[in-house]
């Protein structure tokens, strides 16, 4: 069984055109297709969005059972479904649950054409299932007979971004050693990364699993419950339970992409100016130029393989739990861990001269 990449990401939210008004707006994203009722997909409205390599399923209950209104109700809105490319949904559906993933749906073909798409479902972490597919002559078919695909947008505008970079999961204490084993065995993912975090009084715990293939990356991240509660605490309670914190969106021009998106609405976490102040003597010379990074309050970290550029939006969420990472990596593998004591010693040092 080999898992090629993230195919897409399902969100359940509790307004389909409204949650898509503000991505298509605000990140560029493009409505590239529909389904509901009339298409074969009982007791939900469907919304497909596609940008560069990124495709994100947009999805509401349309009755309080369906799984994204039970979801919704429980969590408010976020990631429900991280779908995974495989060759063969039907022999990954069977390897896993044989290795003891929970079966969530039988393999299902759907075909338009000459264009077939097979989808299997198993369980993630908490409410989180993972959607297996294969897909045969179906570039521009996402699931054929399901979602009826709507003609190409006349003017496409800037791709700012290339794939889903990693998923961040936030787990309850204790159920991180779990949580990466299951991705080990039952996935066959790797454990590329751990880190102890410590941020003053507050303290979690990591760890970074991987598929062979390198296109499917999860950081799990659990509270240290002797210390100070702190965000992950935060998000555990106010969505309930494990989940997605969010998803990194890899881009090649974080500088030029940050502006665009200011341009449009979108709101990042700020840096405090004593960050840049150290920057060059903390890590040498960026690859790009800390007048920028200042400007567009851009982290950056190097491990022993280059740099990585990041930053955070603000969560739009009446949660204030999901949000968005933007991410460029000059070589880096890794995931900008030193930028949490950075941020936290600067903003201590700017409080120390007020």
């Amino acid at each position: 069984m080999e898992i090629h990449g993230v195919d897409h990401v399902e969100f359940y939210v509790g307004d389909a055109q409204q949650a898509a008004f503000y991505l298509c707006t605000a990140f560029g994203f493009r409505v590239c297709g529909q389904g509901g009722p009339e298409t074969g997909l009982t007791g939900q409205r469907t919304l497909l969005l596609r940008q560069g390599g990124v495709q994100i399923l947009l999805t509401t209950g349309l009755d309080a059972q369906h799984p994204a209104a039970e979801y919704v109700s429980r969590h408010g809105d976020g990631v429900g479904v991280i779908a995974m490319g495989v060759d063969d949904a039907e022999i990954a559906f069977k390897t896993l649950t044989g290795r003891g993933a929970e079966a969530v749906q039988l393999p299902q073909v759907h075909r338009r054409g000459d264009a077939s798409v097979v989808t299997a479902a198993v369980g993630g972490f908490g409410d989180v299932v993972h959607r297996l597919v294969e897909r045969h002559d179906a570039d521009e078919e996402f699931l054929p007979g399901l979602i009826d695909l709507i003609a190409p947008d006349i003017e496409e505008g800037e791709q700012l971004f290339s794939a889903v970079d990693h998923a961040a999961v936030l787990v309850p204490a204790g159920q991180l050693g779990p949580t990466a084993e299951y991705y080990r065995e039952v996935f066959g993912f790797e454990q590329i990364f751990e880190e102890f975090i410590e941020v003053g009084a507050q303290a979690m715990d990591s760890k970074v699993v991987q598929s062979p293939s390198g296109q499917v990356t999860f950081t799990l991240i659990e509270p240290v419950t002797n210390r100070k509660a702190g965000q992950i605490d935060g998000f555990l309670h106010r969505h309930s339970g494990a989940g997605v914190q969010h998803l990194a969106l890899l881009t090649d021009d974080i500088v030029s992409a940050v502006r665009t998106l200011e341009t449009r609405g979108v709101r990042f976490l700020t840096t405090p100016d004593s960050y840049y102040d150290d920057l060059e003597s903390r890590l040498g010379s960026p690859d790009l130029l800390v007048q920028d990074l200042r400007e567009t309050n851009v982290l950056v970290d190097r491990d022993h393989w280059g740099q990585v550029f990041q930053i955070f939006t603000q969560s739009m969420h009446v949660r204030n739990t999901y949000f968005f990472e933007v991410i460029d990596r000059h070589g880096a593998r890794t995931f900008g861990s030193g930028n949490v004591k950075a941020l936290y010693e600067a903003v201590g040092r700017e409080k120390a001269d007020v």
